[in-house]
């Protein structure tokens, strides 16, 4: 069940991809993770966090500037509400929506060669094709567990820059928040067609292991250089989530621009979201500066 959870929060963090760069003057230059949002009007400042949404124990870090941050704030929001998630009643019906609709399974979407490469995939990694046959194609890449694994393929400790915040709020009694709910996160599945879908993974499994590896790889390295815009440009490279930038990136930035108004005025808000969403022109700093708000990294 942790497993599935931890698929669902990974929904946005697969989607780290470039955009169309504009509104320059307001793109950050400067390496940073975490920001001070403060102007027009908020009678404190709030802060915003890019997260990798999963990293191996040994390259997770905290900068002091971050926990101080953190501390300062009176609530913390995420994507979506994590403590929502951990709620097993909660998590039930979201689990519903990764069957695809219309009784459609795998086999109706690839060649039968190509049905075979990804039963053979998944069989390796001990989850049968029986059990996964219907579960949207998407949702089964953020399952693969190639992603939890670490050089050679061997597992390694994974940790969450999402559950370390939820657990640091939790400690902290501070209220938690989201800026989108699950059940939306879950209904973009269904915007992006199932044989669209059903291409990524393919292209997926065939990139092989150590490719996926490697690249993972620099991005954390990235990651661990603050380095936010080339992190999107990395990422731009790939095109395989091109099509669907508006959809899956873009649009979620622009909706959630009001949330966090909303938020920061009521209170000190920590929020804590995919580093793919900061940078770039329509990304969520660019956005709050077009909106009039003051947007600096924390020193």
């Amino acid at each position: 069940m942790k497993r599935i959870f931890t698929a669902v929060v990974l929904v946005s963090g697969l989607i780290l991809s470039g955009y169309a760069q504009k509104n320059a003057d307001l793109i950050p230059q400067e390496k940073s993770l975490i920001w001070e949002i403060k102007g027009k009007g908020l009678n404190q400042a709030s802060f915003l966090y890019g997260t990798i949404h999963m990293i191996g124990k040994k390259d997770f870090f905290l900068t002091e500037g971050t926990k101080k941050s953190f501390d300062r704030s009176k609530q913390v929001a995420f994507e979506i509400d994590m403590e929502e998630m951990s709620d097993i009643m909660s998590l039930l019906p979201l689990l519903m929506q990764s069957f695809m609709k219309n009784d459609t399974t795998l086999q109706d979407l690839f060649s039968k060669e190509d049905y075979e490469l990804v039963k053979a995939h998944f069989d390796k990694a001990g989850l049968p094709m029986m059990f996964l046959n219907r579960i949207k194609p998407m949702f089964l890449s953020a399952l693969d567990p190639k992603s939890m694994m670490g050089d050679g393929g061997e597992k390694e400790d994974i940790v969450s820059y999402e559950m370390e915040f939820l657990e640091m709020a939790q400690h902290q009694k501070k209220p938690v928040e989201g800026l989108e709910t699950a059940a939306f996160q879950m209904s973009m599945f269904d915007s992006i067609p199932y044989r669209a879908q059903a291409q990524m993974l393919l292209e997926s499994i065939k990139s092989g292991s150590d490719a996926s590896d490697s690249q993972f790889d620099q991005l954390v390295e990235l990651y661990k250089k603050q380095d936010i815009q080339s992190m999107q440009d990395m990422m731009g490279e790939d095109d395989s989530t091109n099509n669907y930038n508006d959809l899956l990136l873009v649009n979620r930035n622009r909706k959630w621009i009001p949330v966090m108004e909303k938020m920061m005025q009521d209170k000190a808000t920590f929020f804590a979201v995919g580093a793919g969403h900061l940078g770039g022109g329509q990304g969520v700093i660019a956005l709050l500066r077009a909106a009039g708000y003051t947007v600096e990294p924390v020193k």
